[in-house]
């Protein structure tokens, strides 16, 4: 195959959150490799519009649909097109000129571009926890003919996987680097890595009375309000063991979680021989993003590498899930499966988002996610068929953990 010199045209969805504004970084570091085609974003208007402005981006659009009486976009000019709501997205996943979608979404509502971006054959690098926690049972497929695609076109790297889904959170991307070249059937375990979050080594006692300032202290990572809540109460590591489940085709009960307070080692993969692969780097998802843009290459180091003559120790500790428990709330409803994670997702959106207004104690949340859970097991759990059944479950969910919080005032 001739190597391809054309730079990668990306569309950004969410461009303006954390993992966003890291990708436009690492854009403006390799501008020989990389180029910004579309930007999305909920609701910020001014940043977008200087987004668009710095990158030259001629496709922009905003999940707000109010937004389309904004006088800064009624009159778009300088042949800027403007999309609005989930339409709006959807059309720049589909543009011709975009060959891969950075899907920085937050929350359920990411599912859908994922989807879409696959759909159209395109490649997927994905920061949206959602697609795949509620509908892995359907992007997974769809990755998977995206794949045999590449590998047909002669676009897939000669070796490892093809490409269609790189995945950009920390531990996933780790993990994935530590299993290229790897037999899947020697693979015994792979451990997902947690910081352990601002409140590790506290009591269910110390919980009660937390706030969302001080849930918001992360110890190592700088990432937007609801992650860094989701942190706190081991939710996002549950999260991305249900992820993790989907993308390496990886039964549960392999799939472990280990406290690295330093956040040194972003995962690590155990191997029949006891062997064990740890991918060790500075915590800036920087360095997650450009892997999943730049691979199979790698390209120079967004950052100052870790240094290990300074790091000190290296701390090892099992998850607190007596006093933490989402994590196993989140290990039930991946065992379960079907519909059961996406109320599970939808739950605990709608209690984080309590917690962080002040409608709710820090408790509520697994109380509320584990209220959730029960009445839809009660009810009967479904087989995922389709994103409109989810986006039905979703509804259903976001209404009864609402009903459950409104009791506990």
């Amino acid at each position: 195959m001739a190597e391809n010199t054309a730079r990668k045209r990306i569309a950004l969805l969410g461009s303006t959150g954390s993992i966003g504004l890291q990708t436009l970084d690492v854009v403006r570091r390799h501008a020989d490799e990389l180029e910004i085609v579309a930007l999305a974003a909920n609701t910020s208007v001014k940043d977008v519009i200087a987004q668009a402005h710095e990158f030259k981006v001629r496709h922009i659009a905003f999940g707000a649909e109010r937004l389309k009486d904004d006088v800064r976009l009624v009159n778009a000019h300088g042949g800027v097109s403007v999309g609005f709501g989930q339409q709006g997205l959807l059309d720049l996943v589909r543009l011709d000129d975009v060959d891969v979608v950075v899907n920085a979404l937050v929350g359920a509502a990411g599912m859908r571009a994922s989807y879409e971006t696959l759909a159209c054959g395109k490649q997927l690098a994905l920061a949206n926890k959602e697609s795949l926690v509620v509908a892995g049972d359907l992007i997974m497929p769809l990755a998977a003919k995206v794949d045999e695609q590449r590998v047909a076109a002669g676009i897939a790297p000669a070796f490892g996987p093809a490409g269609a889904l790189m995945p950009i959170d920390s531990e996933h991307g780790a993990i994935y680097q530590c299993l290229l070249g790897e037999r899947h059937k020697e693979v015994t375990a792979l451990w997902v890595t947690a910081s352990g979050g601002p409140f590790r080594g506290k009591s269910r006692a110390d919980l009660a009375h937390m706030t969302a300032e001080q849930a918001l202290a992360h110890p190592t990572w700088k990432m937007g309000p609801k992650i860094t809540i989701d942190s706190s109460t081991l939710m996002n590591k549950g999260l991305e063991v249900i992820e993790a489940h989907h993308l390496f085709s990886m039964p549960y009960e392999k799939i472990k979680v280990v406290v690295q307070p330093q956040s040194a080692i972003h995962s690590m993969v155990e191997f029949s021989d006891g062997s064990v692969k740890a991918h060790l780097g500075t915590t800036d998802m920087r360095i997650p993003i450009q892997f999943a843009l730049s691979y199979p290459d790698r390209w120079d180091a967004p950052v100052e590498p870790l240094d290990f003559t300074r790091l000190g120790s290296l701390e090892f500790y099992p998850a607190d899930t007596e006093t933490f428990r989402c994590l196993d709330l989140a290990y039930h409803a991946g065992g379960v499966g079907g519909t059961l994670p996406c109320v599970m997702n939808a739950a605990n959106e709608v209690a984080v988002a309590a917690f962080l207004s002040g409608g709710c104690g820090y408790l509520d949340i697994d109380a509320c996610v584990e209220h959730t859970m029960e009445r839809h097991e009660a009810a009967g759990v479904e087989r995922v068929e389709s994103l409109d059944q989810l986006a039905d479950v979703d509804a259903w969910s976001r209404a009864a953990a609402a009903d459950f919080l409104a009791s506990r005032r």
